[in-house]
């Protein structure tokens, strides 16, 4: 009675999962359709439902999300999608189609290094793949170009910062010179300044001894006048003492 219970529980489990399993599978066909008919939108919707009914995790329906999403040109979910799914446990061939893919979305996004890293798993998984051949190469003349044009860029960028400081260096000069100009103008003006202030002051001495000479000659005429007015008074003064004789 117990083993008829169990068989009767194991058949219903095959049941249900059989069920999910033709669910899950008519998810992806539906999603299979709208994607031949580039309704990537919706095609996005139907993996992913497959997605969630999986009961053995897969890479097939999540390899279709990163397909839609990669058709959407969302391509930085795209890469997401396709890394998640990189490290399943699935055949060399398989894993090769998950790098192409990774590879491509990475390339559509200007990830160029990134690319082609991816295309070279892809390879190491199928060596085979001239596809894969194909983009690789692509890839890493794309990559080489930008590599050119950043070093251009670079040295563009370094020859107008030597011109700039050249520019610099010359501006810096031009003020140096102006301000040596400037400061020889000012010294000259003080100088001139100087000069003719000691100038001045050399014919304010002048002057001034000039002045002095005349005082003194002053002084000099008032002695000789005192002299001659006591000699008169002195002559005076003795014609009076002679004429009164006790």
């Amino acid at each position: 009675m117990k083993w008829i219970k169990f068989l009767m529980i194991y058949t219903l489990a095959l049941i249900a999962v059989n069920a999910f399993a033709q669910k899950e599978r008519k998810y992806i066909r539906q999603g299979n359709n709208e994607f031949e008919n580039s309704d990537f939108e919706n095609s996005e919707v139907s993996y992913r439902k497959a997605v969630d009914l999986e009961e053995e995790k897969t890479h097939e329906p999540a390899f279709n999300v990163g397909d839609a999403l990669y058709k959407q040109e969302k391509y930085e979910d795209a890469i997401k999608q396709f890394e998640s799914i990189a490290d399943v446990e699935i055949s060399k061939e398989e894993k090769a189609k998950i790098y192409h893919n990774l590879g491509n979305s990475l390339l559509q996004n200007n990830k160029l290094k990134e690319s082609v890293e991816a295309y070279k798993n892809a390879l190491r998984n199928n060596p085979n793949d001239l596809e894969t051949k194909y983009n690789l190469a692509y890839a890493q003349k794309k990559l080489e170009q930008q590599q050119q044009q950043q070093n251009q860029d670079q040295n563009k960028d370094n020859q107008d910062q030597d011109k700039k400081d050249q520019n610099q260096d010359q501006q810096n000069k031009d003020d140096q010179n102006k301000e040596n100009k400037d400061q020889n103008k000012d010294q000259d003006k003080q100088d001139k300044q100087d000069q003719n202030k000691e100038q001045q002051q050399q014919q304010q001495q002048q002057i001034s001894k000039e002045d002095a000479e005349r005082i003194l000659q002053a002084l000099a005429n008032d002695e000789k006048d005192t002299q001659k007015k006591v000699k008169e008074q002195q002559a005076a003064a003795a014609k009076v003492k002679t004429e009164k004789e006790w």
